[in-house]
């Protein structure tokens, strides 16, 4: 692998780890700060949480354990399959930083206490996390990607 093929991977690890340092340090914040189910207010109809997820996105498909930490692991595997294939595309090396760092973001904390920390509350919506907002923005940007690529 020559330095210019090699450089979208770099800069998808980089940003990867800044998304996966950012979410646990927040995280970390909320969870020293706040008993589960407590909430501050912070802006308008900004509120901080702590919230234990045992599902999947927003709660979803409760329940936690292998299965899971199985599924989201075999995710990454197809997200960085594809990047192989399309690694010079224009900010492919965006989407997958983000959509790898919000993965293992979420990843961590079902490993750690069997249930992802959400914090983000807003009226008539679930909490979320960093990392969601990471995967959301990257899976997005992701077939926006391939979409262009393939028109090309």
């Amino acid at each position: 692998m020559s330095a210019d093929s090699s450089r979208p991977w770099r800069l998808a690890l980089a940003l990867c780890g800044i998304v996966v340092v950012a979410d646990q340090a927040i995280k970390a914040v909320v969870e020293s700060n706040l008993v589960p189910g407590e909430e501050a207010g912070v802006f308008g109809p900004l509120t901080i949480t702590n919230v234990h997820n045992r599902g999947v996105a927003f709660g979803l498909a409760g329940g936690s354990g292998d299965g899971i930490v199985v599924l989201t692991l075999a995710a990454l595997a197809v997200i960085v399959v594809l990047f192989a294939r399309a690694s010079s595309a224009a900010g492919m090396w965006v989407a997958v930083g983000l959509v790898a760092g919000g993965a293992l973001g979420n990843l961590a904390d079902r490993v750690r206490i069997d249930a992802v920390t959400d914090y983000i509350d807003l009226p008539a919506w679930p909490a979320f996390n960093l990392a969601d907002i990471a995967i959301t923005l990257g899976v997005g940007l992701f077939v926006l990607t391939l979409l262009r690529e393939a028109e090309a």
